[in-house]
């Protein structure tokens, strides 16, 4: 394994506003990519002025569907993140493993409570904790 790489969500962006879904499919693709070759990476939140969950969940919690947890943590470090941010990105990690863990059961759960199946993967682990709770 060579030396780790370093993404920068600012630079694939192209913007400090990391809010939208399809944004965070781009940073996605990079970490797929990285993560499938075993590589280590340290995405890079610098310049990042704005942060949602969509953005998040597109990036980053979409990994858990493909990644086990260990893997993630193993090879996947974060820096310059503001405290605020990374509660947020914690708060939608929590969300995807949970998410990730019974992905029928939710969806079952989810079409019976909202009278249908027309929902995109972010929606489904953003409502994955209200269904905990």
């Amino acid at each position: 394994m060579s030396e780790n790489i370093q993404i920068s969500m600012f630079e694939i962006v192209g913007s400090p506003f990391c809010v939208a879904s399809d944004d965070g499919q781009k940073v996605h693709k990079h970490l797929d990519a990285a993560l499938r070759a075993n590589q280590k990476v340290i995405l890079s939140f610098h310049n990042v002025t704005a942060l949602t969950t969509p953005f998040l969940t597109a990036a980053i919690s979409e990994l858990y569907q493909t990644f086990s947890e260990e893997e993630i943590h193993a090879l996947l470090k974060v820096e310059d993140i503001a405290p605020d941010d990374l509660a947020l990105l914690d708060r939608v990690t929590r969300n995807a493993k949970l998410y990730f863990k019974d992905p029928q059961r939710f969806n079952q759960i989810f079409q019976e409570v909202l009278g249908d199946d027309d929902h995109d993967i972010s929606e489904l682990i953003d409502l994955a904790t209200i269904v905990l709770k």
